[in-house]
């Protein structure tokens, strides 16, 4: 699944501060290879360089929690 500038996204990468945390799309770049790479904004920063397979749509749960938190 692509994704598109502006969409929630949840982050998976066992490397990252935000792993687990939901986001927003902030940028999308074709690669050299064709294949799309995500800047991902969070609360408390951002990832660049995101590849598409670290992605998963976030739930509607997921934007009302953060809804409530804010």
């Amino acid at each position: 699944m692509s994704f598109e500038k502006d969409d929630k996204v949840v982050l998976h990468d066992k490397h990252s501060e935000f792993d687990g945390e939901t986001g927003t799309v902030t940028q999308v770049i074709e690669s050299m290879f064709g294949e799309p790479t995500y800047t991902i904004s969070f609360d408390e920063g951002q990832e660049v360089g995101i590849a598409q397979d670290q992605l998963e749509a976030a739930d509607a749960d997921d934007e009302a929690d953060e809804a409530d938190e804010e």
